[in-house]
């Protein structure tokens, strides 16, 4: 085992916040250590899928294809985990940071009975109705019967994804982020041998397709679960006291509830947004293939792109958890900024770097002339509005952190149902006629969700919605 993994592994008291070696507030090094390997994790976690997906190319375009589908359906299916796991994040952390480590490990066992629950609920409906979804999917006939079988075994591999998200937020709740890099590293490594070795036929290995890509993902994810799940036990932070009595929960779950429930409203209200985006990029009057394509490929490299953003947003989660547990409001309020001007500057500055080279960029991932035309386009608008961008993922984690995701759902479904979508369609349909349009409202819409969630982080007391300890400052 590594010897940086050693030193996490073995059992020990979980500390309360205590940033900087005893004094209140959170240095920039404690930033910087909990971020890069979460950065790490996301991007092994991106990899096996891009694997997935170059192995799936190899093979047929019908299979990836199929992938691509499936995969979107699994995200869906997800939310209600994601959710859980988020809302989760806030209770445990808080806990930590209030010196009530029993209190986060019965949080930590109450949620892992949830997620178990909710796999095993959303698996049989799926499972059950996995003719229908695929229907209404309109999934052309010549793939049905592929897009059955992959369907099918990802549906399987639905409750270790559950159990990834939840063991994922008891790390990132602890502040412990080098076990989950390694797990992320161990699924890759296992998923592009297997995907590349029984998909493809690589390492002397018997090719079974589309059948081997689909299998890969399975074993990967449910290594990944598994191991998390082990480190936690053998730290003891999940042992049977974890699982607590039924009148405990009736107490402690309704916080969970409370911020998970907004936290998957946003999820599924922005998922469901892209979704009506996607159709009205669509049926644009000229151009619509180009644009769909041109828009598929720069949301690719937007993911990628935006990794670091991400991390940033699960370090301001579980940090601002721990000073808000630790009664200490205007030390959460500055590592919120902190984290903001880090995030969006250090961000903008890659964008500005990067900003010569779009045009090659594009040509590589959309090779035809005009995909290319239209993926240029959507990566300049997005770069350009990087700062708003960064600034609200950031603020939507330290806001999950504090449990006032409320304010995420409210301000990030208004971003894009009442401006957004609107705008796409006046200015891609009505005024410009071109995908040109669509991504002018993506931007003004960037513009508006950030400015709003950054004016309640200023001048509202979101810091009400944590399990603050009165008695301290």
């Amino acid at each position: 085992m590594p010897p940086i993994l050693a030193r996490h592994i073995p059992a020990a008291p979980v500390q309360p916040h205590q940033p900087g070696g005893g004094s209140d507030r959170v240095s920039s090094a404690e930033i910087w250590r909990l971020t890069w390997p979460q950065l790490l994790m996301m991007s092994f976690q991106f990899l096996v899928g891009l694997t997935d997906v170059w192995v799936a190319g190899k093979i047929h375009r019908d299979v990836q294809a199929v992938l691509g589908v499936v995969v979107q359906c699994q995200f869906i299916l997800l939310i209600i985990g994601t959710a859980t796991a988020n809302a989760s994040v806030a209770a445990m952390s808080q806990s930590l940071g209030a010196n009530l480590p029993d209190r986060a490990r019965r949080y930590a066992g109450s949620i892992l009975k949830i997620g178990m629950l909710f796999s095993l609920i959303a698996l049989g409906l799926a499972l059950a109705f996995r003719g229908l979804i695929l229907h209404l999917l309109q999934v052309p006939a010549e793939i049905l019967p592929l897009a059955e079988e992959f369907w099918q075994v990802f549906l399987i591999v639905l409750p270790s994804h559950y159990l990834l998200a939840m063991t994922g937020a008891m790390f990132r709740a602890r502040k412990s982020v080098y076990v989950p890099l390694f797990s992320a590293f161990m699924a890759f490594v296992i998923n592009a041998f297997a995907s590349t070795g029984f998909g493809l036929g690589w390492w002397h290995l018997p090719a079974f397709g589309a059948r081997g890509i689909a299998y890969a993902t399975l074993v990967s994810i449910t290594s990944m679960a598994l191991f998390n799940f082990f480190v936690l036990v053998k730290q003891g932070f999940i042992t049977r006291k974890a699982f607590a009595p039924l009148q405990w929960e009736k107490k402690a779950l309704p916080y969970l509830f409370k911020v998970a429930l907004p936290a998957g409203g946003m999820q599924f209200s922005w998922q469901l947004g892209y979704m009506v985006l996607f159709a009205v990029v669509a049926s644009l009057p000229f151009n619509s293939v180009n644009a769909l394509a041109g828009m598929a490929a720069g949301m690719r490299v937007e993911s990628v792109l935006f990794l670091p953003a991400v991390a940033f947003s699960m370090t301001g989660s579980m940090l601002v958890g721990h000073c808000l547990g630790a009664g200490n409001k205007a030390e959460a309020k500055r590592v919120g900024w902190r984290l903001i001007l880090a995030g969006a500057g250090s961000m903008t500055l890659a964008a500005i770097v990067l900003w010569p080279f779009l045009k090659d960029l594009a040509a590589f991932i959309a090779p035809d002339p005009g995909a290319q035309a239209d993926a240029l386009v959507y990566l300049r608008y997005n770069l350009l509005a990087t700062p708003f961008s960064v600034t609200s993922m950031c603020l939507g984690g330290i806001m999950t952190g504090a449990g006032a995701a409320i304010y995420t759902f409210f301000v990030f479904g208004a971003a894009i149902w009442l401006v957004r979508l609107p705008l796409a369609y006046i200015f891609g349909h009505l005024l410009w006629q071109s995908a040109d349009g669509v991504f002018m409202g993506m931007f003004i819409s960037q513009a508006f969700q950030a400015s709003i969630i950054l004016y309640i982080f200023q001048t509202r007391d979101w810091a009400r919605f944590a399990m603050i300890r009165r008695h301290r400052r």
